[in-house]
């Protein structure tokens, strides 16, 4: 995309009944998602991107055109979580009628390294995010995705009634972030809503999570181009969902009635041993001979066990999980076979 593409200077349609959505972190796995989802119903999409050397918008390179052409309903924008004036001036050019937060340093691991970076864009960015909102006046619906991490050492089942005990710099910049779209919602009136969205997976998860790097390994060392697989602690286990299923819950909370707090999850918990069981099984290899487990990958402080109660978003949002996770896990397994061409023979060879 040349710089123009990119721009600000991309239209808004003021005309008609189309709703506008603004979304940070579309580039990412859930802004992906969500962008196909509001474009399929019907919805204007204006998108954050941060300017860098090289432009990260693989995830939906599929549904860009180019903003000059009539029907265009994509655009993207420059900007950054650090830029509140920059936010302000984007809200007021967009005008949306949503916004959904997803923007974040949102690796774990990469907190503890960077902890001061992590707070200033995955906590105070927030901040400055609903500052601009309540300096504009727009009449918006903000959605806020927290996460999983942000219940850490509280015992399981976690629900929204459950009290947050973060055990890394990225969890406790996301109970921040939750705590402050609450009193905004509170104190201004805001319609603003936090998803605690559990662990969700696909084949557009980056590379540096376990589990796609779990699925890619499977390829990679079927075509060759890898041989072992370092991670951490296996014992860990996690609430495991379909990302494209919980995006569409991030959607529904802005239509409800009212704005709330939800718990977004399957209420089923596995163990990256069993992630592990389940890819490399699926093309007949065991993962016991290509895992090696590096102390560099564990964290200063562990979450053993994530595991959701998502009674309230089934009963007031009517969101259920669809996919099970055998599902989830051949979902990805198969993308990444499919990514270095092997994905048909190896699969015929194991069914055979």
């Amino acid at each position: 995309m040349s710089d123009r593409e990119g721009s600000t200077n991309a239209a808004v349609n003021f005309d008609g009944p189309t709703k506008r959505a603004f979304v940070t972190g579309v580039t990412g796995q859930d802004g992906s998602y969500l962008a196909e989802l509001l474009l399929s119903k019907g919805y204007e999409v204006h998108g954050l991107i941060r300017r860098s050397s090289s432009f990260n918008t693989e995830r939906i390179e599929t549904l860009y055109q180019d903003p000059h052409l009539e029907g265009t309903r994509l655009f993207l924008h420059y900007g950054d979580m650090s830029d509140g004036s920059m936010l302000a001036r984007l809200l007021t050019r967009v005008q949306p009628h949503e916004i959904y937060h997803l923007g974040a340093q949102s690796h774990v691991r990469v907190s503890f390294d960077m902890p001061e970076y992590t707070a200033d864009v995955t906590g105070i960015g927030t901040l400055r995010l609903l500052e601009a909102i309540r300096e504009t006046e727009i009449p918006v619906r903000f959605y806020q995705a927290g996460s999983s991490e942000m219940f850490g050492a509280a015992p399981p089942p976690q629900s929204e009634r459950t009290p947050f005990y973060p055990r890394s710099p990225y969890a406790a910049a996301k109970v921040y972030s939750h705590w402050i779209t609450v009193n905004y919602r509170e104190s201004y009136g805001l319609f603003a809503c936090n998803g605690i969205l559990f662990n969700h997976e696909s084949p557009r998860r980056g590379q540096t999570f376990v589990t796609r790097k779990i699925s890619r390994a499977v390829a990679n060392i079927l075509s060759g181009r890898q041989e072992k697989l370092y991670l951490g602690n296996l014992d860990a286990k996690r609430d495991w969902g379909y990302a494209p299923e919980f995006v569409e819950a991030m959607w529904l909370m802005l239509q409800h009635d009212e704005p709330g707090d939800y718990v977004i999850a399957t209420g089923e918990t596995h163990s990256v041993r069993e992630f592990l069981d389940e890819a490399f099984g699926l093309v007949g290899l065991d993962w016991q001979s290509h895992v090696e487990i590096d102390p560099k990958y564990y964290r200063p402080a562990e979450v053993d066990v994530l595991l959701g109660d998502a009674s309230k978003a089934r009963d007031a949002l009517g969101w259920v999980p669809k996919t099970k996770f055998k599902d989830l896990v051949r979902i990805m397994v198969e993308a990444d076979l499919e990514a270095v061409g092997l994905r048909d023979k190896v699969l015929q060879g194991v069914s055979n």
